[in-house]
């Protein structure tokens, strides 16, 4: 049966791809180069690194290698610590496996160098109609498409039931919440030692790129080694409206110095009404939350632009040195159907780039532990334009993170934070 559903949904071209022959002559695949006239073998380096992501990758393989007898895929299960330069020594000696798992953040130095294969013509219009075009933005370089985006996540905000009623707050229900209303439900929520918020900010840079497009801020311009900067008020109002928060003794300002996991030991403790998170996190507090603890996903943060995060999804990419390109470039198209994202994004509690898969995972799960809210926060993610800096992961950790964590503590102020940003770039 599921063999037969297979060979079905690729002879209709829904995973993007027209299969080209796996024996006899060659053929020209979509993206000008020629497959193999007998069965060939493909890597596939996956970093899912949760049991249950694990366990779905194996099962979509074989799936694969059951449908596909002439292109069998090998897995390799590799960690996502230190993969950059494993990859970069990889590429550089014509070793890297022939899919790559990655991020968007990530790859696209790989695709400024060259080594990614540019998968525009190998990706379906059904295929492509399927994510947004921000998102498509995220992984495409210089007109390329170096990636398919597979898993992302968003921030959201998680509150303790119970400490919410307690204090009288209507919980809201729609299909977002205004920085206004988040700021009023912290400020009803605080009580005696407990805090409305609590929000882990040690490694704060990831979250001010991710939510600042709610207010409109995109921080950079440009592409590659031609990137500016402009730090103006809509890059400093998250910041602004976060220290706001703790200077008006609603948001702890301990938590800002703590990871988020150490923030949601406090939430569990009731230290702290409402927490922000990464999406993900549903699936741990749903696992770990004590016996009896009440909990809700509140509708996704509004901004004075609306709702849309910058979206940094993981990807599939293939190695332009493939001796296989092709035959990786249709099992990625494989991979990305959207029953094997709803499959592997439930697994790994994310949210699929797929809106079908979207669907399915909101029908299967009835919205509950979290979905309803995670799958609609994932709806206006958007372009992420420091994606597109080659320089910015050592923007990050050098400028951005330091002086995001003066600013949330006073030791600099507005002005202060928009001069060590821009100023630390141009250096």
């Amino acid at each position: 049966m599921k063999t037969t559903k297979l060979a079905a949904a690729l002879l209709a071209a829904t995973v993007g791809l027209g299969l080209a022959a796996c024996g006899g002559a060659p053929a020209q695949n979509p993206g000008g180069d020629t497959t193999a006239s007998g069965p060939v073998s493909i890597t596939f380096q996956s970093l899912s690194d949760q049991p249950g992501a694990i366990a779905a990758t194996k099962e979509i393989v074989e799936a694969w290698n059951t449908a596909n007898p002439n292109i069998k895929v090998e897995t390799i299960q590799a960690g996502w610590d230190g993969v950059y330069d494993k990859l970069t020594t990889q590429f550089s000696g014509k070793s890297a496996p022939d899919v790559i798992h990655y991020e968007a953040a990530s790859i696209l130095p790989f695709a400024a160098d060259g080594y990614l294969r540019d998968l525009s013509k190998d990706i379906s219009p059904d295929a492509k109609a399927e994510i947004s075009d921000g998102v498509w933005d995220s992984v495409t370089y210089d007109g390329q498409i170096i990636g398919v985006p597979t898993e992302m996540q968003t921030y959201v905000v998680f509150a303790n039931k119970k400490m919410l009623t307690d204090a009288g707050v209507t919980i809201p229900t729609g299909d977002s919440m205004t920085w206004e209303q988040f700021t009023q439900i912290a400020q009803q929520a605080t009580k005696g030692d407990a805090k409305g918020l609590g929000w882990g900010l040690k490694s704060p840079t990831a979250t001010m790129m991710a939510l600042g497009p709610i207010n409109g801020a995109t921080f950079f311009s440009g592409e590659g080694d031609k990137v500016d900067i402009s730090v103006g008020e809509p890059e400093i109002a998250l910041p602004k409206a976060i220290k706001g928060l703790a200077d008006a003794g609603t948001l702890d300002k301990t938590s800002l110095t703590q990871s988020g996991g150490d923030v949601l030991k406090g939430f569990y403790a009731g230290k702290y009404a409402m927490t922000v998170q990464g999406s993900y996190q549903a699936a741990n507090i749903a696992k770990d939350a004590p016996d009896g603890f009440e909990w809700v996903e509140l509708p996704p943060l509004q901004g004075t632009k609306g709702t849309g995060q910058a979206a940094n999804p993981q990807t599939l990419s293939v190695n332009i040195d493939s001796k296989h390109g092709a035959e990786a470039a249709k099992f990625v198209a494989f991979f990305t159907e959207p029953d094997n994202m709803a499959k592997l994004n439930t697994a790994d509690a994310l949210i699929p780039a797929s809106k079908t898969a979207r669907e399915k995972i909101l029908k299967d799960t009835g919205g509950k532990d979290g979905w309803d809210m995670t799958l609609k926060s994932g709806e206006s993610l958007t372009s992420a334009p420091y994606l597109k800096a080659n320089s910015y992961a050592q923007w990050k950790d050098t400028v951005a993170t330091p002086s995001f964590q003066k600013y949330l503590t006073g030791e600099i102020d507005d002005a202060g934070l928009k001069s060590a940003l821009e100023s630390g770039w141009k250096r």
